[in-house]
């Protein structure tokens, strides 16, 4: 009689490592990023830094932005003023910093509604066409064939001063570029066999551009909401230095630089050097953070760098 042969038994899944959690993954694509672009990975610590000061401006700051000192009047940089301090006696570098705080929130706030509101509505006109895209390019066309200050400081000057108002004039100005960058994409992809697919087996367009085309648009829509965050920046500046941004006395570098012209024929220095080094720096921050970003995202690009 042979012996029962033995049922081999079923090795049972390892748990899942940490390798795979979440947390690793994140770490990992950020390790890989830095290795890939270390350029744009040092601005995006910086951008961060940037960030992180905004949010602690009432920890960071030694003074009251507001408050006066009239025994410190437009005072040179020392231990007590890092900055120096305006022709009020203002502390320069409280303002900086708050500043950042204002201007921050304007370019995120206008950037994240412009570029959403103009990438649904190349989302839509690129999928259905016809007579809509042609009159929906036609309007952008005609946004676009104003200069983006020139445009926002329209918008500012008919609806107003405020912060509210200086959002939506700088946010009109993104539209344009969102929904000619997501059209294009939705125009390749809706030719796309998959999309095909789905389109014969009956889905609805709003569940193939929901399911199908969208997150072919996510990639895009990151890298311009990067890229567009420093010309936010530089027009928010440009209005309150023309004075049709956010009204005084709110500290915001444009209104910073404006305030330095009052001080003066010559104005002193550090009231222009330190916001319009905040300014630069800022700008030019995020600039090469959406490079690096884009240069990620774009399957076009990879392997080049």
């Amino acid at each position: 009689m042979t012996p029962p042969t033995e049922v081999p038994s079923i090795a049972t899944p390892p748990a899942a490592s940490g390798k795979n959690s979440l947390p690793a993954r994140v770490l990992a694509g950020l390790l890989g990023f830095a290795r890939r672009s270390p350029l744009s990975a040092f601005w995006g610590v910086i951008s961060l830094s940037i960030l992180a000061m905004a949010v602690a401006a009432p920890l960071i700051s030694p003074y009251d932005p507001l408050k006066s000192d009239f025994r410190r009047m437009q005072k040179a940089p020392d231990e007590i003023n890092f900055f120096g301090s305006d022709q009020i006696g203002r502390d320069n570098f409280s303002r900086v910093i708050h500043g950042s705080r204002i201007s921050l929130t304007v370019a995120i706030a206008a950037v994240l509604l412009g570029t959403t509101l103009g990438s649904i509505w190349g989302l839509a006109s690129g999928y259905f066409g016809g007579r809509f895209d042609i009159i929906s390019q036609r309007i952008i066309e005609f946004l676009q064939a104003f200069p983006d200050l020139i445009l926002a400081m329209a918008i500012a000057m008919a609806l107003g001063s405020g912060t509210g108002t200086v959002i939506i004039a700088i946010a009109i100005t993104r539209i344009p570029f969102g929904g000619r960058v997501i059209r294009s994409v939705v125009l390749s992809t809706k030719e796309l066999s998959f999309v095909e697919a789905a389109r014969s087996l009956g889905a609805s367009h709003l569940r193939i551009m929901a399911r199908h085309i969208l997150p072919q648009c996510i990639a895009p829509f990151l890298i311009l909401a990067t890229t567009h965050l420093g010309v936010a920046i530089i027009i928010e500046a440009s209005l309150g230095f023309l004075g049709v941004g956010i009204p005084p006395p709110t500290p915001t570098w444009g209104n910073m630089l404006a305030d330095a012209l009052n001080a003066g024929i010559v104005p002193p220095w550090w009231l222009v050097l330190f916001p319009g080094l905040a300014i630069t720096i800022t700008v030019l921050a995020f600039n090469l953070l959406g490079d690096g970003i884009r240069d990620i995202l774009d399957p076009r690009l990879r392997g080049s760098v």
